[in-house]
């Protein structure tokens, strides 16, 4: 019998950029046949199906382009004969099972046109990719000092059917400890759960205390994954390559 966060609602979570790309963000996804990708100013990564075969990986080097790079993330990336590695980390993946979900009347909108401040922070703080029209992926909330500079901020990234993925939670160094990214995960985790869906969101492997700070929440540990960013064939090889 499968475990409650492995049964078949759960299954698009196993391949979520995929599930993204072919579901709910469609409309942004660049195609070539069994392979997609984000626009590279909205996001690094790509997608291909849970049994990628070789037709699968040549429809993504054709996508990404000769020399070019993409970022996959899921339970194993394993590439053919061709494909550099240009690096490897190991991540987690929690789904929201007991969070307590909250508006935060502090809280403001941000969307493309905040990228400039939003990018600072991020540069500031590197919460992880992010990029100049990242917000076009979802709803992203900001909090101000009392100069009105942006000081921390979370956001919705891959959306699935039925799930949301918390992204970019960050605060600056000078206000951290007062509780803002919590705050803010949980006013976005509101209006992810009023759309009707469940928050799940990625953090690396070794960061043990995001993870503890997200257990402590109300999120559960659903599975391991790979984050691997490939060069395409045709390149000029990296020294960094595998």
């Amino acid at each position: 019998m499968l475990g409650a966060l492995h049964d078949d609602r759960h299954r698009p979570l196993d391949n979520a950029a995929w599930a993204a790309l072919t579901g709910p963000h469609a409309h942004l996804a660049q195609r070539a046949g069994e392979a997609a990708r984000y626009p590279a100013d909205v996001a690094p990564f790509a997608g291909l199906p849970d049994e990628a075969g070789p037709g699968a990986w040549s429809d993504l080097a054709e996508l990404v382009g000769a020399g070019r790079e993409a970022v996959l993330f899921r339970g194993r990336v394993d590439p053919p004969e061709g494909w550099e590695v240009v690096g490897r980390g190991a991540g987690v993946q929690l789904v929201a099972t007991g969070l307590e979900v909250a508006h935060d009347p502090a809280a403001v909108r941000l969307g493309v046109e905040h990228a400039e401040e939003m990018l600072e922070l991020v540069s500031r703080t590197r919460p992880g990719p992010f990029l100049r029209r990242t917000p076009v992926l979802g709803s992203y909330l900001g909090i101000r000092d009392g100069d009105g500079a942006l000081v921390a901020m979370a956001g919705e990234r891959l959306r699935l059917d039925g799930w949301t993925e918390i992204s970019a939670v960050c605060t600056d160094e000078g206000h951290r400890g007062r509780g803002l990214g919590t705050r803010l995960v949980r006013a976005v985790a509101a209006g992810i759960v009023e759309r009707g869906g469940t928050p799940f969101l990625h953090a690396a492997a070794d960061n043990r205390p995001a993870i503890r700070l997200y257990a402590s929440m109300g999120f559960t540990f659903r599975r391991e994954v790979v984050f691997a960013r490939l060069r395409a064939p045709g390149g000029v090889r990296s020294e960094h390559g595998s």
